[in-house]
C-alpha cells in the first residue's frame, strides 16, 4: 500500500532506523526532529500516518497529536514510547491515537504490521467519509451505487485504489456511472479537499481542447484577450477526470503523455513550465487496446493511463440490482416532483424493467422512472412505461402459452433444486424476489418458502 508517513523523533539513530525500515517497505517517508517541526510539516503537507515519539523537545508527541486534531482530516498517529511511559501512551490511544510501540523495537516486522493495520484503517475511514459526502452532495447512497453481485469487485477496487496516487482508467458503456465512480475515488483519496475537475474530450472542438486542458496566455490566438487557466491548473492538488479519453486528438495525446511522464505543462502560447500536481482519472466507452492496434490511440499513452483499469458492468449484467435502483429513483423523483407520498411500482411493471436490455444503462433506467413518476397515480404500471418496454409485455402475451410453459418449467426446476427456497430461486434465475413472487402468483404456483 503506497502511503506518505511522517516520522517525528528527536533521537537521530532511532529516527534513521524507522526511516530505513519504512523506506525499504516502499513507503514515502518524511522526518521531523521535534514536535514543533512536526506540526509545521503537518500544516503544510498531507500525511497518511504520523509515527511520533511521545517525549520530545519543543512539543511532546501528545501535544502534537492534540493540536493536529483541529486540522481538517488529521492523520492517524502511532506513538513510540520508552518502556516506562506505556501508561501515557495507552492514554493517548484512548484519546484517538491508533496504537503505540515500545522503544527499542522488538523487530522490524512489529513496526510494519502496525503501520499496515493503521493504513488499512485510514483507507476504510476515507471510504466511509466519502460515502457520507456523496450522499450530502445529492449523489446516490452506497447501496445504490454498488447494487448487484457484479459490483462487488468494483467496490473492492475503488477501496483499494482510492488512497493511492495511481492513474485510473474507467471502462464502460455510456450511462454506467463512470463519472460517479471517479468522484468516489477522489472523495476517498487524500486529495478530497482539493478540486475535482471534469472535462469531456468528445464535447469540445479539437482547436479549443488544448486551451481547455492547459490554459492559454494573452494573445496566444485570435480572441485570446486575457490569459486563462486550463483544467489542469484548476485541478491543482486535486483530481482531473478526462471523460471520453478515446476521442482525444493525436496531437493532444502527445501533450497529455508528457504531463503524465514529467508532471509539467505550459499554457498555450506560453513558455513557463507549470507543475501538474494532479491525479488523473480517465474514462472511455471504447476498447483502447483495439484503438492502439488500429493506430488511433498512442500505445505509450495507453500504458500510462492503464495503470489501474476498472471495467463497469452494463445494467443488463446487473438485473439483480434493478429493483434496488427503482426503489431509490421512485423515492427521489417522488420527492422532487412534490408528491405527497412516494410512488411505488407494480410487480408487473418491475418485471418488464427486469427483462429490458437497457442499452442506455442506469441513465436510461433513471429517465424511465422519472417519466413514470410524472404519469403514475398511485404506482407505476406498464401503461406508464415507454412503448418499447410495453412491447415486451405484448410479445409475452402473443406467445403466452409457449412462454408460460417454458417459464413455469424453469421456475419449477429451480424451486425443486433449491428445495422451495424462493430467495435462492430468484437469485438463480437472475430476478428479484418480488418478481419471482409475482410470477408464482401469475402461474398459480403457491409453494411456501423454506428458510
Amino acid at each position: 500500500m503506497s502511503a506518505t508517513i511522517l516520522i517525528t523523533e528527536d533521537d537521530e539513530i532511532f529516527r534513521e532506523l524507522l526511516c530505513t525500515i519504512l523506506d525499504r517497505a516502499g513507503y514515502t517517508v518524511v522526518t521531523a526532529t521535534d514536535g514543533g517541526e512536526g506540526l509545521r510539516r503537518i500544516q503544510r503537507e498531507r500525511f497518511d500516518l504520523v509515527i511520533s515519539d511521545l517525549k520530545m523537545p519543543v512539543r511532546s508527541g501528545l501535544e502534537l497529536f492534540r493540536l493536529v486534531q483541529s486540522e481538517p482530516n488529521p492523520p492517524l498517529f502511532i506513538f513510540i514510547t520508552a518502556f516506562g511511559r506505556v501508561e501515557e501512551a495507552a492514554a493517548a490511544v484512548k484519546e484517538g491515537a491508533f496504537d503505540f510501540l515500545s522503544k527499542p523495537l522488538k523487530d522490524p516486522a512489529s513496526l510494519l504490521t502496525t503501520v499496515q493495520r493503521a493504513l488499512e484503517h485510514v483507507a476504510l475511514q476515507r471510504l466511509s467519509i466519502s460515502m457520507k459526502e456523496i450522499e450530502q452532495a445529492g449523489l446516490p447512497p452506497e447501496e445504490m451505487i454498488f447494487a448487484g453481485r457484479a459490483m462487488e469487485i468494483i467496490k473492492k477496487l475503488v477501496k483499494d485504489v482510492s488512497g493511492t496516487p495511481s492513474t485510473v482508467l474507467l471502462y464502460g458503456e455510456s450511462g454506467t456511472g463512470k463519472e460517479l465512480i471517479a468522484r468516489m475515488i477522489h472523495l476517498a483519496s487524500p486529495r478530497s479537499n482539493a478540486p475535482f475537475i471534469t472535462i469531456n474530450c468528445a464535447a469540445i472542438p479539437e482547436n479549443l481542447l488544448e486551451s481547455e486542458l492547459f490554459g492559454h496566455e494573452r494573445g496566444a490566438f485570435t480572441g485570446a484577450i486575457l490569459s486563462r487557466l486550463g483544467k489542469f491548473e484548476l485541478a491543482q492538488g486535486g483530481t482531473i477526470f478526462l471523460d471520453e479519453i478515446g476521442e482525444m486528438p493525436a496531437l493532444l495525446q502527445a501533450k497529455l503523455l508528457r504531463v503524465l511522464q514529467e508532471r509539467v505543462f505550459e499554457r498555450l502560447g506560453g513558455t513557463m513550465q507549470i507543475k501538474a500536481d494532479v491525479r488523473v482519472i480517465a474514462a472511455t466507452n471504447r476498447n483502447l487496446a483495439i484503438e492502439v492496434t488500429e493506430k488511433r490511440f498512442r500505445e505509450d499513452l495507453y500504458y500510462r493511463l492503464n495503470v489501474f483499469p476498472i471495467t463497469l458492468p452494463p445494467l443488463r449484467e446487473r438485473r439483480d440490482a434493478i429493483a434496488i435502483m427503482v426503489r431509490y429513483f421512485c423515492a427521489r423523483f417522488s420527492s422532487a416532483s412534490g408528491q405527497r407520498r412516494a410512488v411505488g411500482i407494480s410487480g408487473e411493471a418491475l418485471g418488464l424493467l427486469e427483462q429490458h436490455r437497457w442499452p442506455g444503462n442506469v441513465r436510461e433506467l433513471q429517465n424511465v422512472i422519472e417519466r413514470g413518476i410524472i404519469l403514475a397515480e398511485r404506482e407505476i404500471t406498464p401503461n406508464d412505461l415507454p412503448a418499447e418496454l410495453r412491447e415486451i409485455q405484448h410479445a409475452n402475451s402473443n406467445g403466452e402459452g409457449i412462454l408460460k410453459n417454458h417459464e413455469e418449467a424453469a421456475i419449477r426446476t429451480s424451486l425443486q433444486a433449491h428445495r422451495g427456497n424462493r430467495r435462492q430461486t430468484a437469485e438463480a434465475l437472475g430476478i428479484s424476489l418480488r418478481t419471482l413472487q409475482y410470477r408464482l402468483k401469475e402461474l398459480g404456483l403457491n409453494t411456501k418458502e423454506e428458510v
